[in-house]
């Protein structure tokens, strides 16, 4: 299931996009916003996968709104507007298709299933979106060794080299568990069949050794709940 967010101050243009997204069982609509403020205070309740995004609206456009957030957003975005000399600049920062108001429901299916195509993978395997510079990178949980906080982000570690994802280590924690990650400290969080060993430090404290070679601190308070979640060998 991919969650879709609809992005545009035009209200009938919203309904339309949602009502050719309620064709589909395969998207759901986790809300609409009629402007850029209105989309900066519900992304991180919604959670979105993919965002329907109009270019011009009053005071904040979609590209203004995208440079708000601060980095790159962690979820795939069509944008949707009349002008189409705006389609180069859509394309540059990352979209991964374009609508051209008015659009006929051919256009939107196809646009969409090209989306689906490149977002969602084979059977339930869990994923995150991550975008990387122009690119929207797709990470299975099964690839990822460990996450660490980065300030207001997360550091996904995985198949070799880690992306930012704008989410807390705390909701990224309530995500993942169900999925064989255990966090082992306040800035980690590791994935239990990533890890070759415990290891007695001097002081007192165990480290955890991952596959890759990287030595991460586990605090006391987690311990227990590691020992015990650790995959039997």
């Amino acid at each position: 299931m991919l969650r879709a967010l609809i992005i545009d101050d035009e209200p009938l243009a919203r309904s339309n996009v949602a009502l050719l997204l309620a064709h589909d069982p395969a998207i759901t609509v986790v809300g609409q916003c009629g402007s850029a403020e209105e989309a900066l205070a519900a992304l991180p309740a919604a959670r979105p996968d993919l965002v329907f995004l109009d270019v011009e609206m009053p005071e904040c456009d979609g590209f203004e709104l995208l440079e708000r957030l601060g980095t790159a957003p962690p979820f795939a975005i069509v944008f949707v507007t009349a002008h189409h000399q705006f389609a180069l600049r859509a394309f540059e920062v990352g979209a991964l298709d374009y609508l051209l108001k008015p659009f006929d429901d051919q256009r939107f299916e196809r646009v969409l299933e090209r989306v689906k195509e490149r977002l969602r993978l084979p059977g339930a395997t869990r994923r995150f979106i991550i975008r990387n510079g122009s690119t929207l990178e797709v990470v299975k949980f099964a690839d990822i060794e460990w996450v660490e906080a980065s300030d207001y982000y997360a550091s996904v570690h995985a198949n070799g080299h880690a992306l930012m994802l704008r989410r807390s280590l705390s909701e990224l924690e309530g995500e993942l568990a169900p999925h064989g990650f255990q966090r082992i400290h306040r800035s980690a969080i590791v994935n239990l069949e990533r890890v070759r060993a415990l290891e007695l430090r001097e002081d007192g404290e165990y480290e955890v050794v991952l596959e890759g070679g990287q030595r991460l601190r586990m605090s006391r308070r987690y311990r227990k709940t590691f020992l015990e979640r650790m995959p039997p060998t």
